[in-house]
């Protein structure tokens, strides 16, 4: 190998080393130090508490109600995502993008958020109040299908709108029936996108924690929520312990399947821009077309009742509850007004953002090369999905671990501000980087070796060739991450100091603090937290990325 040949190599390394130590040290050590403070007794593994703590009837209790929570969750959304993502993906209707849009809003709203709409929606006076769901299992449930019915139609819908429509015209011209076409040709080359869209669905689902928390109540927990109370309640790092390492081994494996699934569906069946699969509605998709309604009404009902509850002052209406934003609540609720917390978490967002940016983009350009070797391919594909894990782990265990392994020099930062927004770039990291990996993986390599062919250097070339196609992707990804980072809440909650707390930690504060000026500023801070996200997404939808499309 030639001079330069090396010098790229270790060009290439010394980057990858970037992302890899910051994983290392704001990660691995803060996970592994929550589980080893937990099955360490005075210096020394003690592993005999392990079966007594998975034996516990509570634990059993807590394990079952995520599974089944998760599967149930996951089945929905599947079944009622796919007519949606037939309809806004295959089908040309007015106002499709506006309608994405609104199905994929949910997704970026805090978890916080989700579950105070959901309170507002099927409370005794709400609008769903009659049917007697308040606090209970499906009161959560509704709300995981709300929350992650996006990834679904994103995932599904976008691999849909580029299936070349001949195949299906080929079987109809055959005589093959509708349903026929679609169970001998449509679904198998959608299978993959399925397949990993319901893996990460399962994925949310079971490490839901701002959901559950707010809906569960003293009743219902998972296995997120339950290392919560664990830590912050009973000090019982051992059994918090026992159950970070249960979600650490389910997670590995969701996403291992996840990644087969993914890089199916990528070699499956590629994107034709020659041919449009879009076509006018006719009688048959009105069955498609009537789902898509009623999923369209379930996602704007909680969303719609949040404002009007927002506006509700006792039995009148006004802004009381928007102009309380200044004031630190009934009781003094709160340490610091609403709107300084908004201003905290807006700030904390963008230093998250722009960690995650970087790094994810060092490690999208890294795991998006293609190998020669297969050891080459192994060494990219491990770090692909090393840098997932942190989308599926407790943050909760990581929040806790950084409060218990960053005390000491030479990484002494448990009073650091600085916390925060690193632990937020944890969780939009894994985002950012399957935002981009499909765009960069999509360029031909052709292209930069006849610029480098014609001279240009290799900045020059990734100038020329990377740039133009990448640069719309990167703002998209920008604005997901930035939107995820301001409403993060597992390791906020935990990180955040009383004095500089973040917009979804008062809201908690405020709906667990009794009054109803409180709630009705929970309300009103939810509203405004959810318009600043949205707007955001907004933003990411009209650069016509398909972020979730990805996963």
């Amino acid at each position: 190998m030639s001079r330069s040949g090396w010098g790229a190599k270790a060009g290439l390394v010394g980057l990858a080393l970037v992302p890899v130590v910051f994983l290392a040290i704001f990660f691995v050590l803060p996970v592994a130090g929550m589980v080893g403070r937990g099955l360490q007794s005075d210096g020394a593994w003690d592993l005999g508490g392990i079966g007594e703590v998975l034996g516990r009837g509570r634990t059993l209790r807590i394990l079952w109600f995520t599974l089944w929570m998760a599967l149930a969750g996951t089945a929905f959304t599947t079944v009622l995502g796919l007519p949606v993502a037939y309809t806004l993906y295959r089908l040309s209707l007015p106002g499709r993008r506006l309608l994405r849009a609104l199905v994929v809003m949910p997704f970026v709203l805090p978890t916080v958020v989700v579950g105070v709409a959901f309170r507002t929606l099927l409370a005794a006076g709400g609008p769903l109040g009659f049917l007697g769901l308040d606090g209970s299992w499906a009161a959560i449930l509704a709300a995981l299908v709300f929350f992650n019915l996006a990834v679904v139609v994103r995932t599904v819908g976008g691999v849909w709108e580029g299936l070349d429509p001949r195949a299906e015209e080929s079987a109809a011209a055959l005589g093959a029936s509708p349903w026929r076409v679609f169970r001998t040709v449509t679904l198998p080359a959608l299978t993959p996108a399925i397949t990993s869209a319901a893996t990460i669905v399962f994925l949310f689902c079971s490490t839901a924690f701002g959901v559950v928390l707010t809906l569960g109540g003293l009743r219902y927990g998972t296995i997120e929520t339950e290392i919560y109370i664990l830590t912050t309640q009973f000090l019982d790092l051992r059994a918090a312990a026992v159950l970070s390492i249960v979600q650490l081994l389910a997670v590995v494996a969701i996403l291992f399947v996840a990644g087969a699934a993914r890089t199916h569906r990528e070699r499956a069946m590629p994107r034709t821009s020659l041919l449009s699969g879009l076509r006018r509605p006719h009688r048959g998709d009105l069955t498609a077309l009537a789902l898509t309604g009623l999923v369209l009404v379930f996602v704007a009902l909680p969303l719609v009742t949040l404002v009007a509850r927002s506006l509700q002052v006792g039995d009148g209406w006004g802004l009381a509850n928007y102009r309380n934003l200044g004031t630190t609540g009934s009781g003094d609720a709160l340490v610091v007004p609403v709107w300084t917390a908004l201003d905290n978490s807006w700030r904390t967002a963008v230093d998250a953002t722009l960690i995650a940016v970087v790094l994810g983009l060092i490690v999208s350009i890294i795991v998006s090369r293609r190998a020669r070797s297969a050891w080459g391919r192994r060494v990219i594909a491990t770090m692909d999905g090393v840098f997932m894990v942190p989308l599926g782990i407790s943050a909760v265990t990581v929040g806790f671990g950084f409060l218990i392994t960053l005390n000491r020099p030479p990484l002494d930062l448990r009073t650091s501000a600085v916390l925060v927004p690193i632990a937020q770039a944890m969780v939009a990291l894994p985002l950012v980087v399957r935002t981009l990996v499909p765009v960069l993986r999509s360029i031909d390599d052709r292209l930069r070796q006849a610029a480098a062919a014609l001279g240009a250097s290799p900045l020059r070339a990734v100038l020329t060739v990377d740039v133009p196609i990448v640069w719309r992707p990167l703002l998209a990804a920008t604005g997901f991450a930035f939107a995820v980072s301001l409403g993060e809440f597992g390791a906020t909650s935990f990180l955040a100091r009383p004095d500089r707390p973040t917009l979804p930690v008062v809201i908690y504060g405020l709906i667990s603090r009794p009054g109803a000026e409180n709630f009705g500023m929970a309300l009103a801070a939810s509203v405004i937290l959810s318009a600043v996200t949205v707007a955001l997404m907004g933003l990411v939808e009209r650069l016509r990325v398909g972020s979730m499309g990805s996963f």
